[in-house]
């Protein structure tokens, strides 16, 4: 099996640690880094979505907080169930997530500026909730997730909220298949939220990081997430080649009479783990408790001593006078390893290439149902709910192109864009090849608003892996993300596997590899957004059209299901990107859109509604395959004409009339907007 690329000259910090980072670029004599993490919490949002989707937040953000880094962005790739009923669990899943995911991300202050949402059947017993987060650092101000050389002795220090008995059990919850009879047990496995709390925490860490980078004193640092106290301790120890002694009557707790297991593995959220020289422990207190009175925002919250690192790889619990734990530390952190049998990608069901029955009247009824289509239709009423400009950064918000693009650096003209992708219809018939759009697309997204893709993040979110069947798409689509990366030679530096998502009856989720891509502009002015600019500009499709219908929603739409995926010729999509710098280099490109659901004329729909009012487009190409397939290319306005060549197709013209003309069929704009606007605000009033 083909491996993942996890180094390259953008790789400053491969996945070995609690998240990546990418070289961004110098300024002013400093080498700074993009740090990204990337995560689910599937099963906790099913079960309490509100508190599920917002913890998964705060996860994420630890994870690159604890790198040293300035938290800067977040996304949001979710996946929901039908939800036309009003009633229904599936909606109050999908309404429930997205407030969480706001209340959480507003609340900490983190701009939210890129993910997608997608809604299948297939998702109703088992939402998808992903989230990642970025930060910015300076190369020699990154902290690793390990003990450092020389700290046996050192102290371990707990911060945060007080320990109680929520996400007890919370990382078996998430190895299991949902049980609807066991919903009520399953919601004290998950964690309760206090973004509140989480900002005063951020920003005295913050304080913390100068108040040790001033002294040069080199700590080690991790988040509290799956395995609570225990998992963090041991993981940060045993990286470091050392044991560890913990006292958990040290830990500040919530209630009295908490059983010693409950406070080792418990997840309660909002906490984090410093290993300290002892000399340095006081004032990193008294910063967390006095300067940033931890104990008087949350009652029980404190940075507080609870162990030591020892030389000997143990991994020692005491409780009250007696021990209550005593085993090697590598028994706790060490790789399970387990190989199922793979079926071949040959054995694997499908259906055979289906043309479809050109009708010049199809096309009428069957644009604006695409339009329309729960995976086109307008997000704006779910990410207008986030705050995407918070901290002043953000260049492109949400909606305005394919990726977010913030300029984390004051004074830099560097800029971050950030996308994700993942298509579930495509992961319906083939997981091989569904990964490697997965990479594509959030490649090109990236490339559509003028950036250099820098590296990726996953995060695989299948079924029963003790399935053969769910297991072979697992296998098959890590072999896809492999094929993807190495051919168009972007490094993956972050990532997370979320399994059993799956019912108790057997019902898997689509197989669903969802990526994120980070990239690079050395000048913010030159980032592209996806409206249209002017009338009298050249369309073209850069790329090439298929007749490959598989996965597209006019195929679903004409009750079509299987059938071949798009095909991927990397030699001409790297000739591509390559081709899309160049133009956009040269001041060529006026907008650029990737294509994916809902086909080129989507696309251009979706570029009319991005773009200056009243301006509209006209399409000079016809039949469904043309205009419906997926995954083929961009779609771009040029400034003049450009030169032809064999990955460029001409597709027609902007026009300054608020229409959008498909052949000999005339579409009045804002009539497709509003179709296109109304599905899910009657989802998210």
């Amino acid at each position: 099996m083909s491996k993942l690329p996890t180094d390259g000259p953008t790789v400053m910090q491969g996945p070995a640690e609690d998240a990546g980072i990418l070289h961004l670029g110098d300024f002013n004599g400093e080498r700074y880094g993009v740090v990204i993490a990337h995560e689910s919490h599937n099963h906790p949002s099913q079960v309490v979505p509100f508190e599920g989707a917002a913890t998964g937040v705060g996860g994420i953000v630890r994870d690159v907080l604890c790198m040293g880094a300035e938290v800067i962005a977040i996304a949001d790739p979710l996946r929901f169930g039908r939800v036309e009923d009003p009633q229904s669990h599936q909606r109050y899943v999908a309404q429930g997530a997205v407030d969480g995911i706001s209340a959480y991300g507003n609340a900490i202050g983190v701009p939210n500026i890129a993910g997608d949402v997608y809604f299948d059947a297939g998702f109703n017993e088992n939402c998808l909730v992903n989230v990642v987060a970025l930060g910015l650092v300076k190369e020699n101000e990154i902290i690793h997730s390990a003990a450092p050389a020389g700290s046996a002795g050192w102290d371990i220090v707990l911060v945060g909220k007080a320990t109680d008995a929520s996400g007890f059990g919370g990382a078996a919850f998430s190895s299991v298949a949902l049980d609807e009879a066991q919903a009520e047990a399953n919601k004290a496995a998950v964690q309760v939220p206090d973004p509140f709390l989480k900002n005063v925490i951020m920003r005295a860490t913050y304080r913390v990081f100068e108040y040790l980078r001033g002294r040069k004193i080199t700590a080690g640092f991790k988040d509290l997430g799956a395995g609570g106290i225990m998992g963090c301790t041991a993981e940060l120890c045993a990286s470091g080649g050392f044991g560890a002694i913990v006292d958990l009557d040290d830990v500040n707790t919530a209630v009295d009479g908490l059983l010693p297991e409950v406070i080792a593995v418990g997840e309660t959220q909002e906490r984090l783990c410093w290993i300290l020289p002892g000399e340095q422990t006081a004032e990193v207190l008294h910063i967390y408790n006095e300067e940033f009175s931890l104990p008087e925002i949350a009652r029980g919250a404190r940075a507080t001593v609870i162990g030591a690192v020892q030389p000997e790889k143990r991994y020692v619990l005491r409780h009250g006078a007696e021990v209550v734990m005593d085993v090697p530390i590598d028994l706790l952190t060490a790789a399970v390893r387990c190989e199922p049998p793979v079926r071949p990608m040959s054995e694997r069901k499908g259906e055979p290439s289906r043309r479809y029955i050109e009708d010049g009247h199809a096309i009428d009824d069957l644009f604006p149902n695409v339009l329309r289509h729960r995976d086109v239709a307008s997000r704006e009423p779910i990410y207008v709910r986030y705050d995407g400009v918070v901290r002043g950064t953000t260049v492109i918000p949400r909606g305005y192109a394919d990726a977010g693009v913030i300029a984390p650096i004051v004074g830099s003209t560097l800029g971050v864009a950030l996308s994700v992708a993942g298509n579930p219809r495509y992961g319906l018939i083939d997981s091989h090849l569904a990964a490697q759009h997965a990479v594509l697309d959030a490649v090109r997204k990236v490339a559509a608003v003028g950036a250099r893709a820098l590296g990726l993040t996953d995060c695989l979110n299948f079924g029963d892996p003790g399935d053969i069947e769910q297991y072979s798409e697992f296998a098959h689509a890590i072999e896809g993300l492999a094929i993807a990366a190495n051919h168009l030679r972007v490094p993956f530096v972050s990532g997370n596997v979320s399994l059993y998502n799956a019912s108790r009856r057997g019902h898997a989720v689509p197989a669903s590899p969802i990526v994120a891509c980070v990239g690079a502009l050395d000048d913010i002015a030159s980032a592209v957004t996806m409206g249209f600019k002017q009338a009298g500009s050249a369309l073209y499709l850069l790329g090439v059209m298929q007749n490959a219908m598989g996965g597209a929603v006019a195929a679903e739409l004409l009750g079509r299901t299987g059938g071949p995926l798009p095909s991927i010729d990397y030699a001409q999509v790297n000739v591509d990107l390559a081709m899309l710098r160049g133009l956009v280099a040269a001041g060529s490109i006026l907008a650029a859109h990737a294509v994916n659901d809902g086909g080129i004329a989507a696309a251009v729909a979706q570029m009319v509604f991005a773009g200056e009012s009243g301006i509209g487009a006209e399409i000079e190409i016809d039949g469904i395959e043309g205009l419906f397939g997926e995954g083929c290319g961009l779609v771009i306005e040029a400034k003049s004409d450009l030169a032809m060549n064999g990955r460029l197709t001409r597709l027609g013209r902007t026009i300054a009339d608020p229409e959008i003309v498909v052949g000999k069929t005339r579409f009045t704009a804002p009539d497709l907007r509003r179709l296109w606007s109304e599905p899910l605000a009657e989802v998210y009033p």
